[in-house]
């Protein structure tokens, strides 16, 4: 793919900032000013919202990173090993805390973490200069940042807010699709149940890019939590569509709906496209539920249900329109949502304590390797080889595997040190003023944007572009060494090496190893959940957040990968009705509270025993609870619809091809 005018423009602005950043560090006669070319090439980003938070939360890690040292180094002065032994374990401790974060704002973390180590190891040496090691590093940093945001931002800038737009209009549109195609009763085809699936996975993208709007130059600025609203409903809307679908499907099972029933449901698919107020549908929709008692009817229950999750998917497809008009205006006011903030799914992202806290040791393990043979052999460039495996075993660890990747990240570095060798000593002895020097960098540099600017080919040109500016370590005259280029080289290979092989050794998981980490999380939070104590919306987040993570891992791993992420989705929805069970077994008559607890024990031990044994299909006495729980609150009366609702989508997502129940 040949890179387009966007990526031109990308890559001569970064360009741009990077020399600037350079020529001020020369002038302001800092001591190294190629820390301030490589930050132009770290911080820049595309999207102008993106860069701008990067940059920040790169300067605020920075800091804290030369704030840690500054207090290790004097404290440590006379032990070195002891020295050495604490910086290894702070890296390992912020990447472990970066890892847990799961948001833009790990970067500061990761940051803390190995620029430490950049700043902490060659101070090693001469303790005495550890503050202005650390002052440069900040300043160099600062110029670096500052440099490239301000050209980023004059210079053709793209807002991410447009983007962040256009990303949830396709995504809405999926959701209503999906909406119609139940409500028409359509076909499900595999290929249309695996975008569904996405869903989840796209959300998380968006999530992060959102996160982004407080910091960009568009008039979306001030409408972040107008797109986290937005993005929370539709999150919310997917386990109500799955529902609506699955009533639908088991209704039509069961034979032909009634005249009235199929208009009303012709009528909410025309009000999806159409969109008008939606009070005089609710109460349509509403009137045709019937009111339960006497003997169970399985298909009134499955109606009544279905009306319930109708009204809900209405409410939500309300607020949405009411939010993407009030984004795409810029409008800081609230708009009039339907739907309490209560009831939707909140922002609780799945963690991983066990593997983060491995990532952090693999990264302490490699760099006190590194350090041990350092301290042991004397090698002069031991200093660079623990900043390097530093930042390998920190920079991937978000991977499944980062092995892969650092050693790809390897190579690429050392094709830049070939380049570098050809400027340093056959191109740059030959530029006598910075604008030959300028004139000089441009085809390499310039290269290496265009292939930052484009997505397939980002990692490559990261490892260029800042392994190439670093390596060549311009200074404001001339000096270069051939012995001490070498020596570089070869410490940025011991140190990436020694990270990537502690990290196969220790750390390196595959994607079905990581889906069936997820999956044993999720059923540890349903069997918490029908013991009572979960919260809706953080259970319903945490679930949703471990779909869009488990969506992509099981399609690298088996071909029925979509299965389990249908399976989850109908998790999902188990859990989410177990909460309001819980929540609503106190109104319930004495004889239907007792009925519900045991159905909710069941699922308890159901759910407990997958998580340690596995097992794909729930047992028959699971059913039977969940069938006298049905009878109990059916016989209770219409004031028990959200009792029966939540005992339906048990029901149905556990047992979708279950006979009716035993009205007996």
């Amino acid at each position: 793919m040949l890179p387009d005018l966007r990526a031109w423009v990308f890559a001569v602005r970064t360009f741009a900032g990077a020399m600037l950043a350079l020529w001020c560090a020369m002038a302001l006669d800092l001591d190294r000013p190629y820390w301030a070319m490589a930050t132009a090439y770290i911080v820049a980003q595309p999207l102008t919202g993106s860069m701008r938070s990067k940059g920040l939360y790169r300067l605020i890690g920075t800091v804290v990173g030369a704030v840690v040292v500054v207090g290790l180094v004097p404290l440590l002065v006379d032990a070195p090993e002891l020295l050495t032994a604490a910086l290894a374990s702070w890296t390992g401790l912020c990447l472990f805390v970066a890892l847990l974060d799961r948001t833009p704002r790990s970067y500061v973390f990761m940051l803390a973490g190995y620029s430490a180590a950049i700043i902490g190891f060659p101070a090693t040496a001469d303790p005495s200069g550890i503050f202005s090691i650390a002052l440069a590093r900040v300043e160099e940093i600062t110029l670096g940042i500052v440099c490239t945001i301000v050209v980023g931002s004059i210079v053709f800038p793209r807002p991410i807010g447009p983007v962040v737009a256009a990303r949830i209009d396709v995504w809405r549109a999926d959701a209503e699709r999906w909406a119609l195609e139940a409500l028409r009763g359509a076909v499900n085809p595999d290929p249309r149940r695996a975008d569904r699936r996405r869903l989840a996975a796209d959300a998380i993208e968006i999530g992060q890019l959102s996160s982004h709007l407080a910091f960009d130059a568009s008039n979306y600025q001030g409408t972040t939590r107008w797109v986290d609203a937005l993005q929370r409903r539709v999150l919310t809307l997917l386990p109500v569509l799955s529902s609506i679908e699955d009533r639908i499907a088991a209704l039509r099972r069961l034979g032909p709906l009634s005249p009235d029933r199929e208009q009303a449901l012709a009528e909410v698919a025309a009000w999806v496209v159409e969109r008008p107020p939606p009070d005089a549908l609710r109460a349509r929709l509403r009137a045709l539920a019937p009111a339960g008692g006497g003997a169970l009817s399985w298909p009134e229950a499955l109606w009544t249900t279905l009306v319930l999750r109708l009204v809900e998917m209405i409410d939500l497809l309300w607020d949405t329109s009411q939010l993407r008009a009030a984004i795409a205006a810029g409008d800081h006011a609230p708009p009039p949502l339907v739907v309490p903030e209560g009831a939707i799914a909140g922002r609780v992202l799945h963690r991983d304590p066990g593997l983060a806290a491995l990532s952090g040791f693999a990264a302490a393990l490699a760099v006190g390797l590194v350090v041990a043979f350092w301290i042991g052999s004397g090698w002069s460039e031991g200093a660079i080889a623990a900043q390097m495996a530093a930042v390998g075993a920190s920079f991937f660890a978000v991977q499944d595997d980062p092995v892969p990747a650092i050693l790809r990240f390897t190579g690429w570095a050392l094709v830049a040190c070939v380049v570098d060798a050809a400027y340093l000593f056959a191109i740059l002895p030959i530029a006598h003023d910075f604008e030959m020097l300028v004139l000089a960098l441009a085809p390499a540099f310039v290269f290496y944007g265009l292939l930052i600017a484009m997505p397939a080919t980002t990692p490559i040109g990261m490892g260029l572009g800042v392994n190439g500016a670093t390596l060549l370590a311009l200074q404001a005259t001339y000096a270069a060494d051939a012995a001490s280029f070498g020596g570089s080289v070869i410490a940025l290979t011991v140190g990436l090496g020694t990270a990537a092989l502690v990290t196969a050794l220790i750390r390196s998981v595959g994607a079905e190893w990581s889906a069936r980490r997820l999956l044993r999380a999720s059923w540890a939070d349903l069997v918490q959940a029908a013991k009572g104590g979960a919260d809706r919306s953080a259970l319903a987040s945490r679930l949703l957040d471990r779909m869009g993570l488990l969506v992509p891992r099981l399609a690298a791993v088996a071909p029925g990968a979509d299965r389990a992420a249908a399976d989850l989705l109908a998790e999902l929805r188990v859990g989410v009705n177990i909460v309001e069970l819980q929540q609503g077994r106190a109104d319930l008559p004495p004889a239907a509270a007792n009925a519900v607890a045991r159905a909710l024990r069941a699922l308890s031990g159901w759910f407990q025993r997958r998580r340690h044994r596995g097992g794909p299909t729930p047992p028959p006495a699971l059913l039977a609870a969940l069938d006298a729980a049905l009878r109990s609150v059916w016989e209770a009366g219409a004031v028990q619809e959200r009792a029966l609702l939540n005992l339906v989508g048990i029901r149905q997502a556990l047992f979708p091809a279950a006979p009716p129940p035993d009205p007996a």
